[in-house]
């Protein structure tokens, strides 16, 4: 039986949804109705305050708002009539007579206004309303409000931020942030949600207002793996203001840096000439990037090129192909991770290739592709709209992924319990319906008690477990040992806390783990994450709607350039490179022997560096002189190599040690795809010309290609792209053709017409036996020891404001306002005992380095525990941190380090 309505829409007899309401349905006629206070997005609620969009109804006495008002059968719509278009016309003449010209210009309301030909207003009018300058990327002036509440909603609703109100009464009434607080002192995160939903500019951003834009190129956010797509407005060659647009992982909503964070790429920093060595100059972190030609002097591209494949090709001769290795970058393009990691293993003939994932979550794709399989994301964080109960553990994606966080606020609205596991409390406590602040590096010792309470009271899945996996007996027999009552000691959450949320987590209809650095980057990293794929397992939580398990990725393209392979043990669509079918394979593909020999991963070239066995790098876009563990360590092997080329759009901490520095191509000058955390595989469209001489890094790989030797047909990423779609099973049906097309398709993918799987291993998993596999952690203390002298613990992590080593975010002007200095968060009750307070100086010193940083008291780190952000080159955190590694994925230990603390 059909739901339709059916009705009658200015004489035409219609078809309508449910919960279509008569302005939808007028619009898709192709009828437009004024509209203020509604906004036609993703997520934005109908209001029917401004009576801008009124129709007309037969047998009705009062005219009906269409944004709200939903058809009914036989019912009788005149939205054109004398009496319903008089009414709107005094509706916008009489909100036009209070709003300051200057201010509305080039809005949406001044656009109404000009296509409804409204004069001069015949009503007087009263403007007094002083603007609030006190942000560094919104002004608010409030003389162009109309009080639609669309920015209400936009912070309440969509982004659940619960910063902007409505206080006072009638005449008095007026919006506010907080307790009535300046912006720029409120709470506000600086999504711009409500400048993106204002319709008169009483919010808008704070630089100078552009009322007229060449073209609109929609692309892709180049900050974290939630990859949000964005409209970028583009007046003559630049970036002039960012919306949202409706992407599949973000339906319109950006953060901070999505919106606010372009105008790095017209830095005056920006590299726009190759750049040579001088002779005789010592490497370090000793340049300052507005001014490289102290150390550097400017070449043409052949000369680098030339100077850069030479230095390789002489070394690889000298000294054999494993002396060479080479890092990418998630920052790049899909296209440009494949050409890259092809030129390591057919043009250097070396595995030594990885990148960023190494220091985020090779932990975790270790574990998933132990136990599931694949390491992939079984399914995308909107699935969190569907779950009853939301586990987010060793994460902050309220700061790190805020888009994402959205889904889960929303998602607490609609009634999921949310439970937060974290050392470090953050936002996202305050929608928690559980928060365990437990002890750093006590995960394991954490989850197996959950999972203990779950075998103990028989509250897992037997069905699932004994149709999709394999090893449950062994594993319930490994959890006798951790009872909550013997783990609370260890991992300072009360065993009654550990019960309640075992038993929520068991007994969900659905539920769904994210998780993040906090988990991944310890020397049990592998172990942590292990727990909770077997958490996952025993309830059955994985393959259906509201389920899964979610490793929060950490760059735009940390998915896509794992799955192109930037990493040491894999070809493409991770197949082994021990496997002799798969090296067979892409000999054939590339037309060249391979050495079947695994490579070395980040810190292990740097050891292997100061072993003089690797003389020689290729860096592409990372930044190891800041990001890799034990800086001193890392910067002395990257300034002991005989030779390296590092291609990047700045100047960063890693150029400054190069022989030779090629400028690229910044993300919104180039043409590619990505592939986020949701497993969705994006088109990135070229908005702007890139400055003075720099080329894309495709272009750069390929012509140091050519100069050792190797033809390849490629003239754009499309080429590159369809040699990806041979080389990798997991883009079948995702033709560069579609992706123009559709913006975005999800893998796996059933056909070229059908769109991809969000929710994966329904049916089992892509193991030898389809089973999921249990596999046993055991709770093992931290490597680096706290004792009297280092008795503190130190966690590093990002920002919301700044991105990883800081090196875009910290050129971004309105970012830099926004946090423009290093600080450490320590509790109120450790900067008492130290007598120090915010703002004042402290010296913090590990076994491997020291720094000198300014004290930020904050609530949220639990006492003996400090915070500091890894992204500020005059207090590098990694200059503290330890190089010891998780034996499986490799991946350093960022987020425990023994350190004291002492003040200046």
């Amino acid at each position: 039986m059909s739901n339709l309505v059916s009705f009658v829409i200015d004489g035409k007899k219609v078809s309508a949804e449910p919960e279509e309401s008569i302005w939808q349905v007028a619009k898709r006629l192709g009828t437009t109705i004024p509209h203020l206070c509604f906004n036609n997005k993703p997520g934005y609620r109908s209001d029917g305050n401004c009576r801008a969009c009124m129709v007309e109804i037969d047998g009705e006495r009062t005219l009906a708002a269409s944004c709200c008002r939903h058809p009914s059968d036989d019912m009788v719509v005149h939205t054109q009539s004398k009496r319903a278009t008089a009414a709107r016309r005094l509706v916008i003449e009489l909100l036009s007579t209070d709003v300051d010209e200057q201010t509305i210009a080039g809005s949406t309301f001044d656009n109404l206004v000009q296509s409804m030909e409204i004069g001069p207003s015949r009503f007087p009018k009263k403007v007094t309303n002083t603007p609030d300058l006190s942000h560094p990327a919104i002004s608010v002036k409030l003389d162009a409000c109309i009080h639609c509440t669309l920015c209400v909603r936009a912070c309440r609703e969509i982004q659940v931020n619960g910063v902007i109100g409505l206080a006072e009464r009638g005449h008095d009434e007026k919006i506010i942030f907080d307790f009535d607080d300046p912006m720029g002192q409120s709470t506000c995160v600086a999504c711009g949600e409500c400048v993106q939903a204002c319709p008169t500019n009483a919010l808008s951003p704070a630089s100078a207002k552009v009322t007229k834009t060449d073209k609109q190129v929609q692309s892709v956010c180049p900050y974290c793996g939630v990859g949000c797509q964005v409209n970028l407005k583009v007046n003559d060659n630049k970036i002039c203001s960012v919306e949202g647009a409706n992407g599949p992982s973000n339906q319109g909503r950006l953060c901070v840096k999505g919106r606010f964070g372009f105008d790095y790429i017209t830095s005056e920093q920006r590299l726009t000439e190759p750049l040579i060595r001088k002779e005789g100059i010592e490497k370090g972190v000793n340049i300052d990037p507005a001014n490289p030609y102290s150390h550097f002097r400017k070449a043409s591209w052949e000369e680098a090129l030339n100077l850069a494949a030479k230095g390789f090709s002489d070394i690889k001769q000298q000294h054999g192909a494993d002396s060479l290795a080479g890092f990418g970058s998630a920052k790049c393009s899909n296209e440009e991770a494949y050409i890259f990691q092809k030129l390591i293993r057919a043009g250097f003939g070396t595995n030594n290739v990885d990148h960023c994932t190494r220091l985020c979550h090779a932990s975790s794709v270790a574990a998933l592709m132990e136990t599931i399989g694949s390491g992939a994301v079984t399914a995308p964080f909107m699935a969190a709209e569907d779950s009853d109960l939301i586990i987010v553990i060793g994460a902050n994606p309220s700061e790190n992924h805020p888009v994402a966080a959205t889904f889960f606020k929303q998602a607490v609205e609609r009634g999921t319990e949310l439970v937060v596991m974290d050392p470090r409390a953050q936002a996202l406590k305050q929608q928690a319906t559980h928060m365990l602040q437990f002890t750093p590096s006590t995960d394991v010792a954490l989850l197996n008690a959950i999972m203990h309470v779950i075998v103990d009271e028989k509250l897992y899945n037997q069905h699932y477990i004994d149709q999709h996996t394999s090893g449950f007996k062994l594993f319930a027999t490994h959890l006798k040992d951790y009872a909550p009552e013997k783990m609370q000691s260890i991992c300072g959450v009360t065993a009654d806390t550990i019960k309640t949320v075992a038993r929520k987590y068991a007994t969900a209809k659905s539920a769904i783990i994210f998780w993040g650095m906090g988990i991944s980057q310890h020397t049990h990293g592998t172990d942590n994450a292990r727990c909770l794929i077997s958490l996952a397992l025993m309830c059955g939580h994985i393959g259906r709607p509201g389920t899964g398990l979610h490793p929060l990725r950490g760059q735009n393209n940390v998915q896509g350039a794992s799955d192109a392979a930037l990493i040491p043990m894999f070809y493409p669509d991770y197949k082994p490179i021990s496997d002799c079918e798969t090296q067979t394979f892409f000999e054939s593909l590339w037309d060249t022997p391979l050495n079947p020999k695994e490579g070395l991963t980040v810190v292990e070239i740097m050891h292997a560096i100061h072993r003089n066995s690797i003389k020689s790098m290729y860096i592409m876009g990372e930044n190891p002189a800041m990001s890799d563990p034990n800086l001193n360590h890392a910067r002395a092997a990257l300034a002991k190599l005989e030779h390296l080329v590092v291609q990047d759009i700045f100047l960063t901490e890693t150029a400054m040690f190069a022989d030779v520095v090629l400028p690229a191509t910044a993300w919104p000058e180039k043409n590619g795809t990505v592939t986020n955390s949701n497993r969705q595989v994006q088109m990135g469209r070229q908005a702007v010309e890139p400055p003075g001489n720099a080329k894309a890094d495709w272009w750069i790989t390929h012509q140091i290609a050519k100069r050792l030797g190797l033809e390849w047909p490629y003239s754009t990423p499309k080429d590159i792209y369809q040699e990806m779609l041979l080389a990798m099973p997991s883009l079948a049906n995702i033709s560069w053709e579609r992706l123009e097309q559709e913006h975005s398709v999800t893998y796996p993918c059933p056909s070229p017409k059908e769109a991809g799987h969000d929710i994966v291993f329904a049916d089992g998993f892509p193991t030898e036996d389809g089973r999921g596999k249990f596999i046993p952690a055991s709770f093992l203390p931290a490597n680096d020891k706290l004792d009297t002298e280092y008795d503190f613990i130190l966690t590093t992590g990002r920002l919301l404001e700044h991105w990883h080593t800081g090196a875009i975010t910290r050129r971004s002007e309105v970012l830099n306002t926004l946090e423009p200095e290093a600080f450490v968060q320590m509790s109120p009750t450790d900067c008492s005992a130290l007598k120090v307070q915010a703002g004042d100086m402290v010296c913090i010193s590990s076994r491997r380095g020291s720094i000198n940083i300014k004290v930020r008291v904050d609530h949220k780190v639990q006492t003996g525990l400090i915070f500091i952000p890894f992204s500020y080159v005059e207090a590098a955190a990694n200059l503290l941190t330890s190089h010891d590694l998780d034996p499986f994925g490799k991946i350093p230990e960022y987020k425990f380090s023994a350190v004291k603390v002492e003040p200046i």
